[in-house]
């Protein structure tokens, strides 16, 4: 079985979104980033730590070291969902080609309507098809 679809089905039937997943070369770092509907603690992390600890062992899965800790207020966005989860947040958005000389914009997230995804910068609405998308990333807000 994918090593993704094992790790999404486990954190899932633990009652967790799975945001992300990265491994190093050759697999022997894992990095897991879950989400909770109410954010995730050090001991969400500790318990899935744990349960994916024991699920590897059983499924033979072979790596070095395992993380597991929240995507953080930079989450990075890549479903669907997550567009529309974060409407109204400020989002970093790079594209895969430029748009009139452009890759990188940053503007408020305004939705996702078929397979297009809606960012308003600075006034200007702009359109980009989601599959031109190479990253997304919340702009976290500091309070002063």
């Amino acid at each position: 079985m994918e090593l993704l679809k094992v790790i999404g089905q486990a954190v899932e039937g633990l009652g967790y979104e799975l945001v992300d997943f990265e491994t190093s070369p050759r697999a022997r770092l894992l990095r897991v980033f879950i989400d909770g509907p109410n954010g995730v603690t050090v001991d969400d992390c500790a318990a899935v730590s744990n349960h994916l600890t024991r699920l590897f062992a059983v499924e033979g899965i072979d790596y070095d070291r395992l993380e597991v800790s929240s995507p953080g207020l930079d989450r990075s966005l890549k479903k669907v969902a997550d567009f529309v989860r974060f409407a109204g947040l400020e989002a970093h958005i790079r594209l895969r080609l430029a748009v009139n000389g452009q890759r990188n914009f940053t503007g408020v997230l305004a939705g996702v309507t078929d397979g297009r995804l809606k960012l308003e910068c600075d006034g200007v609405a702009h359109e980009f098809e989601l599959d031109q998308v190479d990253k997304a990333r919340l702009v976290p807000k500091t309070r002063f």
